[in-house]
């Protein structure tokens, strides 16, 4: 047994987690030296309970360990330990960096680059509609979304990296067996063929609240940057912009209705530093390694204003940089409400515009 053996098989025991790992490591010459010391002298490793200890023995057998890769290898499940030289490079050097990662699907090297974008579960259709377009435009650069798969803004991550045919990661809050949500089983089968699942908790582990805020910290680690897409005041999305922030990566948050309990969390980040991102262009030019690599490729598609009249090329051009509401148009264009509100449904007939809640346009 070597050390990363038995660095499998300890995380497969209920209980043990980073924090045992590490003490074990420390007190040992190699964690390879547990599968032959004495019971006595595991009894004697000081900063583990007594329980944890027992548990350790009692499963310290061969038979356990071939059953265990029985399962694993029966799930279709890859194991990748930090001692392998295919583990994630942006999760080696954080705090606290899981020690094993159990995945379905393929890690590929482009995947450190990516952005997570995470948010609230009861989203609303502005939500929905940022989440996808944003993780869209980014996955159609080659950038890999990261997210955990939940309902809501999550969902819409990663469907939008895959409908437009780039790569999503979920890192989820139970074992990588377990569908969580259920109703997220197609979503599931999808990752795997152009992504991978990821999780650090060993297989059958359940989805318990307390799994999801210590999971957070890997969709952080892996990404380069966390973009926050609706979040109440209370949201884990917050948590996963603290792990952020701690890590040294860059935290983005897109801004909400003032009156939506959904956009405090986002609102707060923004007030309280957070980057405000209103395009694609905003998460690229806050990271120094996608400026040179990306920004020349982004290009909003050309628009002949020639096809158009002049009201309605004023009212274009007003939309084109970002979503806008109408009342701003008509300031800005100095066209008449009423023969603005003919202009914009004209303009959405003809495919060029959208309108979105609250009576905010942006370009399609």
């Amino acid at each position: 047994m070597k050390n990363r053996d038995i660095l499998v098989w300890l995380s497969s025991i209920g209980g043990v987690n980073n924090k045992i790992i590490g003490i074990l490591e420390k007190s040992l010459e190699g964690l390879a030296s547990l599968w032959s010391m004495s019971v006595s002298d595991i009894y004697s490793i000081n900063g583990i309970n007594e329980k944890l200890k027992h548990e350790i023995i009692r499963n310290r057998n061969e038979l356990y360990y071939e059953n265990l890769l029985k399962k694993i290898e029966a799930h279709k499940v890859k194991i990748i330990t930090y001692y392998d030289e295919d583990y994630p490079n942006n999760l080696r050097f954080i705090a606290d960096s899981p020690k094993v990662l159990y995945t379905k699907g393929q890690l590929h090297s482009e995947d450190e680059t990516s952005i997570a974008i995470v948010g609230a579960r009861k989203s609303t259709s502005y939500g929905n509609w940022a989440a996808e377009k944003i993780s869209n435009e980014l996955a159609s650069l080659g950038i890999s979304l990261v997210s955990g798969m939940a309902k809501g803004i999550d969902t819409q991550v990663h469907l939008g990296a895959l409908n437009s045919k780039g790569r999503t990661i979920a890192v989820l809050g139970c074992g990588v067996d377990i569908i969580y949500p259920s109703s997220n089983r197609e979503l599931y089968n999808r990752i795997q063929e152009n992504g991978c699942i990821i999780s650090e908790f060993p297989l059958g582990t359940q989805p318990l609240p307390y799994n999801f805020p210590q999971r957070n910290r890997i969709i952080s680690g892996l990404s380069l940057g966390v973009v926050v897409i609706e979040a109440t005041e209370k949201s884990g999305s917050l948590i996963t912009a603290h792990h952020a922030m701690e890590q040294g990566k860059e935290v983005f948050a897109v801004p909400g209705n003032i009156n939506s309990i959904f956009s405090r969390g986002t609102n707060l980040l923004i007030k309280d530093g957070a980057k405000i991102v209103m395009s694609v262009e905003d998460i690229i030019e806050e990271i120094p390694c996608l400026i040179e690599k990306y920004s020349k490729l982004y290009r909003k598609a050309e628009i002949d204003y020639n096809e158009f009249s002049d009201d309605e090329a004023k009212v274009i051009k007003c939309i084109f940089e970002k979503p806008i509401h109408c009342d701003l148009i008509a300031h800005r264009t100095g066209i008449n409400v009423v023969d603005l509100n003919s202009l914009l449904t004209i303009l959405e007939m003809k495919g060029v515009i959208k309108q979105l809640p609250g009576r905010i346009y942006t370009i399609i």
